[in-house]
């Protein structure tokens, strides 16, 4: 087990060390400010202001930048992904930004997916036994049909996405059902917090943010994503076997009273 431990330590430690030398490498080069990860939004404007002229000129490394950042996060579930969604909006534009996200998402939660499989099992167990056993049991009972209980998850989750990344293999869950789950699934969080980016980017004063131009984007925005959760609900209630009152309390780390 702490060999294990030790092995997820190791990769991590090499994953920053990586990580940090392209970012030094960057910043070098743009020679602005240190760029880190935004933890606000006021953070995620500066970064974005610092990096869209860099990038203009150098759109490689900073794509570059941008997917070794996301992938970091998404591997090893640290939290902040939705402010790199936004920003890829405000950087690389509505549409190129969505199919960046939708495609490191992906990527990224499979890779904790397999970081988990061969290093954390044991961990995850020893942590959260009672997630684990309850989530194994609702996966068992839907498994005729698992690809479309995972959209389910992805778009209602009952568990945060990163406990679902962690145990996935332990679930039995096959890797390609679990890759294409995140895409589809995501897919409209993904969207909002994109569009959300492109918008933000646009906006120059709060006069800006009242225009009928903006507030039809919104608008569209709210329409285009509850489409594909309508209609996984709508297949839920005939096919899928929830309880969700009951057991999605549990499964989010909350005790009913």
């Amino acid at each position: 087990m702490w060999r294990r431990l030790a092995g997820l330590l190791l990769f991590f430690a090499a994953a920053t060390a990586a990580l940090w030398l392209l970012s030094a490498r960057l910043s070098a080069g743009q020679a602005r400010r240190p760029l880190r990860f935004p933890s606000d939004l006021e953070e995620l404007r500066e970064l974005a202001e610092a990096l869209r002229d860099y990038e203009r000129q150098h759109r490689g490394a900073a794509l570059a930048l941008f997917c070794a950042a996301y992938l970091y996060k998404q591997s090893f579930a640290i939290p902040g992904s939705s402010l790199l969604n936004v920003l890829a909006g405000a950087l690389f534009g509505p549409w190129t930004g969505l199919v960046l996200c939708s495609a490191l998402t992906s990527v990224g939660a499979t890779f904790c997916y397999l970081l988990s499989g061969t290093f954390g099992k044991q961990f995850v167990i020893y942590y959260f036994p009672d997630k684990v056993a309850l989530l194994q049991r609702k996966v068992e009972e839907n498994r005729s049909c698992l690809f479309f209980f995972l959209l389910f998850l992805r778009l209602f989750p009952m568990t945060p996405n990163w406990f679902l990344n962690l145990s996935a293999p332990i679930l039995n869950i096959p890797v390609a059902q679990f890759f294409f789950s995140v895409l589809i699934g995501l897919a409209p969080y993904n969207f909002i917090c994109v569009q959300t980016g492109a918008i933000l980017s646009q906006i120059t004063s709060l006069d800006a943010i009242f225009s009928w131009d903006t507030l039809l984007k919104l608008l569209a925005m709210a329409v285009a994503a509850l489409i594909p959760g309508t209609l996984i609900k709508k297949y839920s209630k005939k096919h899928l076997k929830l309880d969700e009152d009951k057991h999605a309390q549990l499964l989010n780390g909350k005790k009913s009273l």
